[in-house]
């Protein structure tokens, strides 16, 4: 079956990134890509027009990235803290939540969405945790969370 030839407008996951050239099937391309603004077809004209978009692209992500990595620094020097009930042996009667730790950052003014924080599972001990937030594919900030046992 032929491929189909098109310019990323965005990144898409698993495919490529904004500018890249790439070959994809032509029902993934009438059908999501093309209807979706995420790609146009990779014609003469717009392949000449690609290296404007890449700069401008690349401009783009360049500013992202610095407000990434001011978001992050501000991340990093935040140390959350929860009362939780919990048994003798310090296990939580019921767990610290992605959406609880983005509430409390929305309290200290830093709004983070609660899918970008990366909990394997909900926190269920006392004592302090590494709470990885990945806020771009290449920018992660590790915010230190204590949790406590209320009296």
């Amino acid at each position: 079956m032929a491929h189909v030839k098109l310019i990323l407008r965005e990144d898409v996951p698993s495919l490529g990134d904004a500018g890249d050239v790439v070959s994809v099937k032509p029902g993934f391309a009438r059908n999501y890509l093309l209807p979706q603004g995420k790609a146009i077809p990779a014609t003469d004209a717009n392949v000449s027009e690609l290296e404007h978009h890449k700069r401008v692209v690349t401009e783009r992500v360049t500013r992202e990235r610095r407000a990434f990595e001011a978001q992050r620094d501000r991340l990093e020097a935040q140390r959350l803290e929860f009362t939780a009930q919990a048994g003798e042996e310090g296990k939580l009667f019921g767990s610290v939540t992605a959406s609880q730790i983005a509430e409390a950052l929305a309290a200290k003014g830093i709004e983070v969405d609660r899918r970008k924080i990366q909990l394997e599972e909900p926190i269920r001990d006392v004592g302090e945790h590494t709470v990885l937030i990945r806020l771009h594919r290449e920018i992660a900030a590790n915010v230190k969370v204590k949790v406590t046992a209320a009296e």
